[in-house]
C-alpha cells in the first residue's frame, strides 16, 4: 500500500558550466554518484538557454570561458532573480582576488586537488540552506526573461 501523505523525493538539479568538456564530465560523474541530476553547458550563453527551459537548484560556473565569463553569467542570473544557488569554481579565483562579495556567487571555490570534496560539501551546504518557500516571481516569467537576453 502506498502512503500518499509522504511527499515524493525530489532530486536536486545542478547545472555545470565550463568550456572544458573533460572538467564538466568529471564533475558530472562525481555529483551523479551522490544522487544529483546534472546537466552541463560549455558556455554562459548555453547555460542561459538551459536555465530558460529548466529549474536548477545549483549552478556551478567556471570563471574564464570564451564569450561570457562566469561572473557575467552570475550577474545575469542575479538580475533575473533566479532561485538557484550559485557557485564560482576557478583556478584563477584566488590569484585574481575573486570572492563571494565581489562576484555575487554564494560560494567561490578554487580548482585544486581538494576540489571534489569542497564541491560536494558546498553543494550539500547550499541545498540545506535553501528555503522551502517558492520564489516571489513565477518560474515561467524568470525563464522568459532569461531567454530574451540570450
Amino acid at each position: 500500500m502506498i502512503n500518499s501523505s509522504r511527499s515524493p523525493h525530489i532530486t536536486p538539479r545542478i547545472l555545470l558550466v565550463d568550456d572544458n568538456h573533460y572538467g564538466n564530465m568529471g564533475r558530472k560523474a562525481l555529483l551523479e554518484q551522490r544522487g544529483y541530476a546534472v546537466d552541463t553547458a560549455i558556455s554562459g550563453e548555453d547555460a542561459l538557454v538551459l536555465i530558460s527551459q529548466n529549474r536548477y537548484e545549483v549552478v556551478v560556473t567556471d570563471l574564464k570561458m570564451g564569450g561570457m565569463s562566469g561572473t557575467e553569467l552570475i550577474a545575469r542570473l542575479r538580475a533575473a532573480e533566479t532561485a538557484s544557488a550559485l557557485i564560482l569554481l576557478s583556478g584563477f579565483a584566488g590569484c585574481m582576488g575573486v570572492t563571494e562579495e565581489n562576484c555575487g556567487a554564494d560560494a567561490v571555490l578554487c580548482k585544486s586537488n581538494k576540489e571534489e570534496e569542497q564541491l560536494c560539501s558546498t553543494v550539500r551546504l547550499l541545498l540545506s540552506r535553501r528555503t522551502k518557500k517558492k520564489p516571489a516571481a513565477s518560474e515561467k516569467r524568470l525563464r522568459s526573461s532569461i531567454a530574451r537576453t540570450v
